[in-house]
């Protein structure tokens, strides 16, 4: 895959489908690489007539790392009930993206993020209008404090420390079972490919001190619901029913919150994508993305 300089940054990048179709730029979560969106559904965008780009975020996979930029405590804040001192902002991983969409000569695009990918994207849609045709907030939040938070297993998900040996084999099951923990009841995934794919993204960019500046980041990104009132573009809000990582109650208050929002709420749906939806997410992020704009 190849990479291009954008903000400053090496940005790995993959796209598909005809460089003249209208574009969707797919942004992912805290610490997952451009493969967390699957071929699949990247395919199924194509075959409704899009051109697809996904990425690695800064500090992660392929991309560039900050790692002069120090490690953050996060875990020492959470305890003192402080944000986390983060080296960059949400803001500027939303800086990136548009960086990226000018070095490919892309104009605009349908924003398209997940989890702490659609908080970056609700930030493109806000501060970048005349870049974003329609915008989709999956598994997202405003972050606002006094929504609820995750379950407590989802919570040790996210926030554990690595295990103490730290070989292949103890890395790919400590994260098979963080994976798991916030999988979807519904739609469980193929054991075999989960396995493999995220002994693929160890192999290609395990880097776990870019994480943690990561969720400084998106801890530290404060209320959006200022921000998310001022979106005109076509907004869809997706949101699992059994999401226990960022509960449904969060997609909610996005869509509350941006004028004229769509809000669809899918039943034994947690916080991952998975591949028996496909249609779904791609018939959704279609039909807002062909939505007039306003």
């Amino acid at each position: 895959m190849p990479q291009i300089t954008a903000n400053n940054l090496q940005i790995e990048y993959e796209t598909f489908g005809p460089q003249a179709a209208p574009a969707i730029l797919l942004i992912m979560g805290l610490g997952a690489q451009l493969s967390r969106w699957p071929v699949e559904l990247c395919n199924a965008l194509v075959d409704r007539a899009y051109r697809v780009i996904r990425f690695d975020n800064r500090d992660c996979g392929l991309s560039s790392k900050l790692d002069d930029a120090g490690v953050p405590n996060v875990g020492e804040a959470l305890r003192h009930g402080v944000p986390p001192s983060a080296p960059y902002t949400l803001a500027d991983m939303a800086a990136d993206s548009v960086a990226l969409l000018d070095a490919l000569g892309i104009e605009r695009a349908h924003i398209v993020g997940a989890s702490m990918g659609g908080a970056i994207a609700q930030i493109i849609a806000a501060l970048y209008p005349q870049r974003c045709y329609s915008l989709t907030s999956i598994m997202s939040t405003s972050s606002h404090p006094d929504l609820p938070p995750p379950t407590p297993a989802a919570a040790r998900a996210l926030l554990a420390p690595l295990p103490a040996t730290r070989d292949k084999e103890s890395l790919i099951e400590d994260a098979l079972k963080r994976q798991l923990a916030v999988a979807s009841p519904d739609f469980p995934s193929c054991p075999q490919r989960l396995r493999e794919t995220l002994l693929d993204e160890h192999e290609r960019g395990f880097h776990p001190r870019g994480v943690a500046r990561q969720l400084a980041a998106f801890l530290g990104s404060g209320d959006r619901r200022p921000l998310l009132r001022t979106i005109r573009a076509p907004t869809l809000v997706l949101h699992g029913a059994n999401d226990p990582l960022i509960p449904v109650a969060c997609g909610y208050d996005v869509a509350a919150h941006i004028p004229g929002a769509v809000m669809r709420v899918i039943d034994g749906m947690a916080h991952d994508l998975p591949l028996a939806l496909t249609d779904v997410f791609a018939d959704a992020i279609a039909g807002i993305a062909q939505s007039p704009e306003r």
